[in-house]
């Protein structure tokens, strides 16, 4: 086991009244699952956090751990909080090779999700535990939505949503039809046509934030969204400014200088970065490379 993972782990305090599961936008029990990792019950531990969410590999990556569980410890407000992003990527990745339990028995229900991303595939795990029969819809070639077309590999390595898309979709029988769009040769009505008693639409975040200023329509100006689905399609050139200082435009500006754009300025609205200090820290090294 890795030491700075127990090291981690044997700072908690176990709080009776745990800040950091207040702090959790889904309510993880951390305290519970940090006393099984260190009880050696790491596939308790494991279970648990999957149930409660389906995602827990990706979150322990890419949450905003700051503002949420970690800046929520009590040991955070004289020193370093605990930091549960270590621990529960630890106990996630390793639980996640051993789930190989197949589907669960049928209830005969068919429901329909329309969209992969974050909120379709834990939707559609949840269904499948409760046997429902589970299709994704989903107009790009792989699953994933924004977290994989809007997340940097550095950030969010593309192998974590193809190990989801095998153990938590494929061996728990949901199927996915890839380019496939809902509206085109598809529509809602051929879905209950065929039997689908429900349908979760859930397409994301893809329509660009326009500012609706002069010159937003010329040639070298881009929307930060559409720039992360496919950076190598771009030329971006050697002096790049982006608009924003959020974890988003953290993603972009790191992005750009690896795609070979030598000097990059962030331009904020508010004093206050709005990305998150490690994030910030991240891309204000890169820019300043």
């Amino acid at each position: 086991m890795a030491l700075h993972v127990m090291d981690e782990a044997n700072r908690c305090l176990q709080c009776k009244v745990p800040q950091c599961q207040k702090g959790c936008p889904i309510g993880t029990d951390i305290p519970t699952a940090i006393r099984l990792l260190k009880e050696n019950k790491l596939d308790e531990a494991g279970k648990m956090l999957f149930e409660n969410n389906p995602l827990t590999t990706v979150c322990s990556l890419v949450c905003n751990h700051e503002n949420q569980c970690e800046g929520h410890c009590v040991l955070g407000k004289k020193g370093a909080p605990v930091h549960f992003s270590t621990i529960e990527n630890y106990i996630s990745s390793t639980f996640a090779n051993k789930m190989t339990k197949g589907p669960a028995p049928s209830n005969g229900k068919r429901v329909a999700i329309i969209g992969s991303g974050p909120a379709g595939i834990t939707i559609a795990i949840i269904l499948a535990r409760y046997g429902y029969q589970v299709t994704i819809f989903e107009g790009k070639d792989k699953i994933g939505g924004v977290l994989r077309y809007g997340i940097p590999e550095f950030r969010l390595p593309k192998s974590v949503l193809d190990d989801i898309e095998y153990r938590h979709l494929n061996l728990k029988g949901i199927k996915v039809r890839p380019n496939t769009t809902i509206g085109g040769a598809i529509g809602i009505d051929d879905l209950f046509r065929d039997g689908y008693q429900a349908i979760f639409i859930g397409t994301g975040v893809w329509k660009p934030n326009a500012l609706h200023i002069k010159g937003e329509t010329f040639g070298h100006v881009h929307f930060g969204i559409n720039y992360l689905n496919n950076p190598d399609s771009y030329r971006l050139g050697e002096n790049v400014i982006v608009i924003g200082a959020g974890n988003a435009a953290m993603d972009v500006a790191r992005t750009a200088i690896r795609k070979g754009s030598s000097h990059l300025t962030c331009f904020s609205l508010t004093k206050k970065v709005a990305a998150s200090d490690y994030e910030f820290s991240y891309g204000a090294t890169c820019c300043a490379a």
